[in-house]
């Protein structure tokens, strides 16, 4: 005897318990980052699913496009700013409860904020501003504090892990013309800082900006002596973060960083450096011919597998009549292909 097997009304099934958790999570990582908050607040195990592996905020899909998150300059306790979703196209306000003002050196990577005060440049936070979630690293050891540093994170979309780079400068006693050049290298899976390398450099000093592309640490580096105008004022020297987890003890150098540095393709006022997509991308402030202190222009760069840069695009000149004639006057961060220029003093960006 035949049975037909009739299948329960479909006012009866729930999606909700249908769908296991995995599902959800794909389903989560292809909504905007606004949506997706939203969703945790509709029932708690979306909550739950959400906030427990946080791929979906930390590690978007490729469809989703990277908020710019942009600081405000106040004098309240708890200082914060605005991001925008460049999917909606609208602005949202935000605070991080680990930091007092608005004046802190700041990295991202894949939701990541990693934020280190501008005073003493020992005080690291990583935190996620969708979550409010943060934490405040171990300062690492330091015998003095540096004249320059620079913070930059990086998030393995794999494991999760992270790992924080702090490259510091600091002036040669009684020589003003050598500069000790430091990383310090902090690994979420380990919990500790380690310092790989250390080099004293002639007439150049780091700490301006860096960034973490493929495991190669970049850093901008500034000459500090009179040099002619049709020469760059500034570099670019690699390390790789991977030598640092293998040997992890302090190593001096002699030239090792300069003797591979790579000269930036034209005279820069300033650079900012971005890792979109894992390539390396500079946005810089085009110096003129005859006053490599003065800004003609906004030129963004990539560097190819061979060292060598290629242009990508210039700021047409109407968008940058707005910006001054200063050495340094715009932020730029970017993400995946997106590029945003912030004009200091300006509340408009321009995205690319």
């Amino acid at each position: 005897m035949l049975m037909h097997l009739i299948p329960p009304p479909l006012s009866d099934l729930s999606i909700d318990s249908a769908l296991p958790d995995d599902v959800f999570e794909r389903i989560f990582s292809f909504l905007p980052i606004a949506s997706v908050i939203r969703a945790s607040l509709t029932c708690k195990r979306w909550h739950e699913i959400i906030h427990s592996r946080r791929r979906s905020l930390f590690c978007p899909c490729s469809q989703s496009k990277p908020w710019y998150f942009m600081f405000t300059c106040t004098n309240e306790a708890s200082p914060g700013g605005f991001a925008f979703d460049p999917l909606t196209r609208k602005w949202f306000s935000f605070h991080l409860p680990c930091i007092e003002k608005s004046n802190w050196f700041v990295s991202t990577s894949s939701g990541l904020v990693c934020c280190m005060d501008s005073d003493s440049w020992s005080r690291v936070f990583v935190s996620n501003p969708i979550t409010r979630e943060w934490r405040q690293l171990p300062e690492p050891s330091a015998k003095t504090q540096p004249d320059y540093s620079t913070v930059a994170i990086s998030v393995d979309k794999g494991s999760l892990d992270y790992i924080v780079s702090l490259a510091r400068s600091k002036q040669v006693s009684d020589d003003f013309h050598q500069w000790e050049f430091m990383v310090h290298l902090y690994r979420s899976d380990s919990g500790k800082w380690v310092t790989p390398i250390m080099e004293v450099f002639s007439g150049w000093r780091g700490g301006d900006d860096s960034v973490i592309c493929n495991g190669l640490l970049y850093c901008l580096i500034q000459s500090t002596g009179v040099i002619a105008n049709t020469v760059p004022r500034h570099r670019l020297i690699m390390y790789d973060t991977f030598t640092a987890s293998v040997h992890g003890h302090l190593c001096s150098s002699s030239g090792s960083l300069m003797g591979s540095s790579i000269p930036v393709p034209c005279a820069l006022t300033c650079g900012r450096l971005m890792n979109l997509k894992d390539k390396l991308v500079m946005v810089g402030g085009i110096a003129k011919n005859d006053r490599p202190d003065i800004i003609k222009g906004i030129g963004i760069w990539e560097l190819r597998e061979n060292k060598v840069w290629r242009e990508v695009a210039k700021m047409p000149h109407k968008y940058f009549q707005g910006f001054g004639e200063l050495d340094d006057v715009f932020a730029s961060s970017g993400s995946h292909e997106s590029v945003y220029i912030q004009s200091y003093g300006s509340h408009s960006s321009i995205g690319v």
